[in-house]
């Protein structure tokens, strides 16, 4: 009897991790907000839509739920700052209608002062 439970609690909570693969989209004023996950049910993106395309805000996740890009969207182009972590390294990439105008490499390594 307790295998058969067992097997059951098991098969039950497979369907239900498959099911929370699947990308959820909730609607948000005039924009949809949409949440894309990766096969092991850590979230991969999340960000808006507007009128079916890609607009405002989005972060990236890694298949460990760490964060590996965040950038925005203005009518499905990228624009403005992005910026992608990639190890030690934290890339800002500037973005033009859609397009690469500028990059900057920071490593975490190194201190980065700022003057108020």
């Amino acid at each position: 009897m307790k295998k058969a439970i067992l097997l059951l609690a098991m098969m039950f909570s497979v369907y239900m991790f498959s099911q929370d693969n699947k990308p959820t989209f909730e609607q948000v004023g005039k924009m949809v907000q949409a949440t894309y996950f990766h096969d092991n049910g850590e979230i991969a993106q999340t960000g808006y839509l507007l009128k079916g395309k890609l607009h405002g805000q989005w972060f990236m996740y890694d298949v460990n739920g760490k964060k590996i890009a965040s950038g925005k969207y203005i009518d499905g182009s990228r624009q403005g700052k992005w910026f992608f972590w990639e190890g030690d390294i934290l890339k800002e990439v500037d973005f033009k209608d859609n397009k690469i105008v500028a990059v900057k490499n920071w490593n975490q390594s190194e201190m980065v002062s700022v003057r108020l």
